[in-house]
């Protein structure tokens, strides 16, 4: 495939805020990522000229972009909406991570006896705006999906694997320091 069409499909992911993981069970995604192993610093010229730079996690290619200030707040925001879905998900299974495989309802039937998991899932409900706890599981996984996160590797029984994508949630979440608070004692 020529390289034009490869950094078509390249920025057709990645634009949208998804990722390029190397254990993606997608034939096209396995292909593109192959190909950004051999050609990433050529493809990262690429996109730099047009203000997107190509990044490479853990297994993963996803872009980042210089963006201003004003963008912070959301920013923020995002990156809180991850941290609340992130610790469900640890509150589930706290070796939860890529290569999970899991089905929501595994989750959903743990909610009722798990008063934690509940809380949390309560907390969640102003993000899945979902009322029942097993279509506010569902919509986890659907948003953890749509951001290419996790795939379905069994529709019938809807398993979903956590793709290599999922280290930089995490690791995004472990980067954050904040510093206690010191108190001065006279």
């Amino acid at each position: 495939m020529p390289r034009e069409n490869y950094n078509k499909q390249i920025f057709e992911i990645l634009s949208k805020g998804h990722f390029i993981s190397s254990n993606s069970i997608n034939p096209t995604q396995k292909k593109i990522y192959q190909y950004l192993e051999k050609e990433k610093e050529a493809t990262q010229d690429y996109f730099d000229q047009i203000g997107f730079y190509l990044v490479e996690g853990k297994d993963c290619f996803y872009f980042s972009r210089e963006e201003d200030k004003s963008t912070l707040k959301s920013k923020l925001e995002r990156a809180m909406r991850w941290i609340s879905i992130l610790d469900f998900f640890k509150s589930y299974d706290e070796s939860f991570g890529v290569g999970t495989q899991i089905t929501p309802s595994e989750i959903s039937s743990i909610i009722g006896v798990n008063q934690n998991l509940k809380n949390k899932l309560n907390l969640l409900k102003r993000i899945t705006k979902k009322e029942k706890y097993d279509e506010s599981v569902n919509e986890l996984f659907e948003i953890l999906k749509k951001e290419g996160f996790v795939e379905v590797i069994d529709d019938l029984s809807m398993t979903y694997k956590v793709l290599n994508s999922f280290s930089y949630l995490e690791e995004l979440i472990l980067s954050i320091d904040i510093e206690e608070p010191t108190t001065n004692e006279n």
